[in-house]
């Protein structure tokens, strides 16, 4: 699946999104940096610029709310059958479970 949207694009959002469940919360930066256990230089640099490791923000989401929902919605999806040739079709494609070897 292709996305119209930038990498960096997108960790903004992300980062504006956790900023405004910090203030819903009513949180603040140090408030939530305390909390979660995440540097407040890291806090104010992801806040601002997006950049953050996958270890911080999990710790983020702990205290926010939204770890189950991203979890989640990284789950591959499942195929829907619709008949027995759908399942028959579907078995011939059987997708790898390692990458290739570059």
């Amino acid at each position: 699946m292709i996305s119209l949207i930038s990498p960096s694009k997108a960790q903004a959002k992300i980062a504006e999104n956790i900023r405004a469940r910090r203030l819903f919360l009513a949180l603040t930066q140090e408030g939530l940096a305390e909390r979660s256990g995440v540097p407040l230089a890291t806090l104010r640099k992801f806040e601002q610029k997006g950049s953050i490791s996958l270890e911080s923000f999990l710790k983020l989401l702990m205290v926010v709310g939204g770890m189950e929902e991203t979890i989640d919605v990284l789950k591959p999806s499942k195929p829907i059958f619709k008949s027995i040739d759908d399942v028959l079709k579907d078995t011939n494609n059987i997708a790898r479970k390692r990458g290739s070897i570059k």
